[in-house]
């Protein structure tokens, strides 16, 4: 019996196409294994964080800037004068100039006090005029006068107060004008005017050193017992 080969059955037909395949991919694989480059695995960097660290390196603190020095202050030379030399000024006098009777030195004249203001009465001057013997005694006189001549009017109607008296102190230290400013009536006003028209002589104030008229208003004061 005489045996036949399937030529679909043939192992050795497709061997040469299986070993071209192959080779092309050895070499491949070999080529690639050259070219192909290792890296190290290392820790990933945060770039976020090397912004931050860059921008902290990049603050520069402020830096105090000295101040600049003081101008030069240039002094002035001074120069010294012996005391051998002497300075000598040379002033000019026209002994010849003619003088007019425009230009005579006029005599000085005083005037006298006239007499308006020697009887001008003052309201202040340098040294007040003062009773005899103090203010204090004066009102103890006024206090023994009041005391036996209260008005019977005003006490009848029960007036109290104060009755303001105005009055001129001569240059004798006589009392002058003598009225009342300010009364309450009732009679007090005239007893009050009388009471001071005879009380003893004021020292009289003086202006100046001299004895001179003041004018003066006191209080006088009405009480019932």
């Amino acid at each position: 019996m005489e045996l036949k080969k399937n030529p679909k059955a043939d192992i050795n037909k497709k061997s040469t196409l299986f070993l071209n395949i192959g080779l092309v991919v050895s070499i491949s694989l070999v080529f690639f294994a050259f070219e192909y480059k290792f890296y190290d695995e290392g820790p990933a960097m945060d770039l976020g964080q090397v912004n931050d660290d860059m921008e902290e390196i990049m603050e520069i603190p402020p830096t105090e800037q000295p101040p600049p020095p003081p101008p030069k202050v240039k002094l002035p030379e001074i120069i010294e004068i012996p005391d051998e030399e002497e300075i000598e000024e040379e002033i000019e006098l026209d002994l010849d100039m003619d003088m007019t009777e425009d230009d005579a030195i006029e005599d000085m004249v005083f005037e006298e006090e006239t007499e308006e203001e020697v009887d001008k009465v003052f309201q202040i001057v340098e040294q007040q005029a003062e009773p005899a013997g103090g203010i204090q005694a004066f009102y103890d006189y006024v206090a023994t006068e009041l005391s036996d001549k209260y008005p019977r009017q005003a006490q009848r109607m029960g007036i109290e107060g104060v009755v303001y008296v105005q009055f001129v102190i001569e240059k004798d230290g006589s009392l002058t004008d003598v009225t009342a400013v300010k009364g309450i009536g009732g009679g007090c006003d005239e007893v009050a005017v009388e009471v001071v028209k005879n009380s003893p002589k004021w020292t009289p104030g003086r202006q100046r050193g001299r004895a001179v008229r003041s004018q003066r208003v006191i209080p006088i004061r009405f009480v019932l017992n």
